[in-house]
């Protein structure tokens, strides 16, 4: 069971991912210097992400998930699946909207198309970094239901880092209670009474484009040439 911290339950919003990013490095620094990786989920994610790596002096990489929509509501997940094929079903959802067998396998496969997609764009620029023995922090610009935070987590756990830390700005307490079963930590900013979505916690949330975060990752190669993986062959 991983050690649990909430820092206010003020429903105060954020200016931006910017300063997201970062007040969470703020609470972060003990991992300062300590070859830490920082995984941002894209896309929004990956401000958050940039802002902690510069300021711990870690690596910077992306970890890649995707949410399975229910049908007729796409903003409703169902469950998720990560890079590496793992899947995680919400199976009170599934039974209460009668989800199919057949639907499953269809948004599975969909959404691998998806995450293929983005690992063929986003790995050209940045090669993934091994996570293995290394301390992991991954991050995004908040979580509702956690459903793909938590497949990137159990993918992250997969690949047996030092430690692994959950650091978030926004959650409800219950989601945040739930990733305690996967991650080592986990740090959020702010978790207020009667949640609704992430982006209501922010004074400025612009949609983030594939090519903004090509651009976050180019910057990250100038600035860190996969320090991570250079001192884990080292």
């Amino acid at each position: 069971m991983g050690n649990i911290r909430i820092i206010s339950h003020s429903p105060k919003a954020f200016t931006d991912r910017i300063e997201a990013g970062r007040l969470l490095a703020a609470e972060l620094i003990s991992y300062a210097g300590r070859k830490a990786v920082v995984l941002g989920v894209p896309r929004g994610g990956m401000a958050v992400a940039r802002e902690i790596a510069r300021r711990l002096d870690a690596d910077l990489d992306i970890v890649l998930s995707r949410k399975l929509r229910s049908p007729g509501q796409p903003e409703l997940a169902f469950g998720a699946i990560s890079e590496d094929g793992q899947v995680s079903l919400n199976r009170n959802v599934v039974q209460m909207l009668g989800i199919s067998d057949d639907y499953i396998e269809r948004e599975k496969s969909f959404q691998m198309a998806e995450i293929s997609r983005r690992n063929r764009l986003f790995r050209e620029v940045r090669p993934k970094v091994p996570l293995a023995g290394l301390t992991v922090i991954i991050t995004d610009d908040g979580v509702a239901t956690g459903a793909t935070f938590k497949v990137a987590l159990a993918a992250a756990r997969h690949e047996s880092p030092a430690r692994l830390v959950a650091a978030v700005p926004v959650g409800p307490e219950d989601t945040i209670s739930e990733m305690a079963a996967i991650a080592d930590e986990i740090l959020c900013l702010r978790s207020p009474a009667g949640f609704g979505a992430v982006g209501q916690f922010y004074e400025s949330f612009d949609q983030l484009e594939d090519e903004d975060v090509l651009a976050i990752l180019r910057e990250e190669s100038q600035r860190s040439p996969n320090q991570a993986t250079a001192g884990q062959s080292a």
